[in-house]
């Protein structure tokens, strides 16, 4: 069953908008639901509050959850941040993403209802990267991006698609501790502080943020704020 998100922020017309339809990976196997729903609801409204999403990230049915962005930049961001979140969380779960570009409508302000380009070619995004987690060599997969052609502007998919890919890759072989480390460092918080939460030395962090490819993965995202 697909429910409609909530009506943007943004008018109607205003310009190609970044939808993320997102949803958790075998919950189903979770010893809580209840708890686990909690605390998605919760890790959403952190994420609203620190990221400004055009339409807020809300919990939509079952195990799924949408929202949408006013840039890609801002969207693949959050997307990194609420997967390091819900990773790390008690009880954790990983989650996968569908982005897409397009035009958004909304049909019915009242109810909150919307439509559009942008929606359709996430729900596509999202089911893409679940079948392609099907296949060994992209088991990591976690996020995946389309565009709608007739929306017009914005970066080439193919090259926003082997990103993913690459960070999909680097974020599955992490262990817990270095979630929690990219989270840290996500959040802009230091390396002694990260160390101190984490009771090892300054040190040990300093290697780990190197070795597992965590100082590649911000500088990217740096990079992408702007698109």
């Amino acid at each position: 069953m697909d429910v409609q998100p909530q009506a943007s922020s943004a008018p109607a017309g205003s310009g190609a908008t970044i939808a993320v339809i997102a949803d958790l990976v075998a919950s189903r196997t979770s010893s809580d639901r209840a708890a686990l729903h909690r605390r998605v609801v919760d890790v959403l409204a952190e994420a609203n509050e620190r990221f400004g999403p055009a339409t807020p990230l809300r919990v939509t049915v079952g195990d799924e959850f949408q929202g949408a962005f006013a840039s890609l930049g801002q969207a693949l961001r959050t997307t990194l941040w609420l997967r390091m979140a819900l990773l790390v969380g008690e009880p954790g779960c990983d989650v996968r993403f569908g982005l897409g570009r397009g035009d958004v409508t909304v049909v019915d302000a009242e109810r909150g209802i919307e439509d559009g380009t942008a929606w359709w070619v996430a729900r596509d995004a999202l089911t893409g990267v679940e079948a392609e987690a099907g296949r060994a060599g992209l088991r990591h997969r976690r996020t995946s991006y389309r565009a709608d052609p007739a929306t017009g502007g914005g970066p080439d998919a193919s090259l926003v698609e082997s990103l993913l890919i690459c960070r999909d890759q680097v974020v599955g072989a992490m262990s817990v501790r270095s979630c929690r480390l990219l989270l840290g460092v996500l959040e802009g918080r230091s390396q002694l502080e990260l160390a101190e939460s984490e009771q090892i030395s300054a040190s040990a962090v300093s290697q780990r943020v190197r070795r597992d490819g965590i100082t590649a993965l911000v500088a990217a995202e740096h990079l992408l704020e702007g698109v």
